[in-house]
């Protein structure tokens, strides 16, 4: 089997399914994590994901029948359906397609995406996506390249793209301390999340060195062997620089 993309939305490739609760959007939820992502993120917790031929091929039917057996405790708990990855916009299509099925049956949607492919999604097709977690990576241009490989500024017109549209949004930035750690750095992530309308909260996510295992399985060069995890004094005070912009900071 072709391990391209379905163009006409019906299937996508699977990487893995999770179920949690608190993780990835409010209540318990169905994170589904999709293969492929176009960045090469420093400090990616899963480098497993990121070639569409690791994953496996599912229909828009099998993926809604599973959110259907979750149904109930998701309406009880506020929770529901993530689509991650990877970066799940790389099958614009399928995410779509899934978002579209699970609003028709009363599932909330997140989407959890750089904003890279953003442009993607039509204005009609986020009218499906009722949370965008948008991972923020870098504040500076110099330094998201150095984290990514990409470009910052995709990330920041679909972010204002949200804004303007009114769309709820949850931003998250992953504090690496000696990468995304500068002053500067956070300062400019926050004075930009703080001038968008629909930011209802920024996650300070700590680094760790859990997904480096899958590095070396993946037989990929890993450039933070030696970065500790930062300090509750550096967490603090990144998540300081947010709560002066008026940011609910998590």
């Amino acid at each position: 089997m072709s391990d391209a993309v379905d163009a006409s939305g019906k299937s996508g490739w699977v990487h893995s399914w999770d179920l949690s609760t608190g993780v990835d959007g409010p209540g318990s939820r169905m994170s589904l994590f999709l293969s492929g992502c176009p960045l090469r993120c420093q400090y990616c917790q899963n480098p497993d994901t990121w070639r569409m031929k690791d994953g496996k091929r599912h229909t828009v039917d099998e993926v809604i029948s599973r959110v259907a057996r979750y149904r109930k405790v998701m309406e009880v708990t506020g929770g529901g359906l993530t689509i991650s990855g990877g970066e799940p916009l790389q099958q614009d299509r399928f995410v779509a397609a899934v978002f579209a099925r699970a609003k028709s049956i009363g599932v909330h949607t997140a989407l959890d995406t750089s904003g890279l492919l953003g442009d993607r999604l039509s204005d009609r097709e986020l009218e499906d996506v009722d949370l965008v977690l948008l991972d923020i990576k870098s504040g500076l241009p110099d330094t998201y390249r150095l984290v990514t490989g990409r470009e910052l500024e995709p990330t920041l017109d679909f972010a204002r793209r949200l804004s303007a549209l009114g769309r709820t949004m949850w931003v998250r930035f992953v504090l690496v301390p000696g990468l995304t750690d500068a002053v500067e750095n956070v300062d400019a992530v926050a004075d930009f999340a703080a001038g968008l309308r629909g930011v209802e909260r920024v996650e300070v996510l700590p680094f760790h060195q859990m997904g480096r295992a899958k590095w070396d399985a993946a037989g990929e060069r890993y450039l933070l062997g030696d970065t500790a995890p930062p300090d509750e004094e550096l967490i603090e005070r990144v998540r300081d620089q947010f709560r002066s912009r008026g940011l609910l900071v998590r």
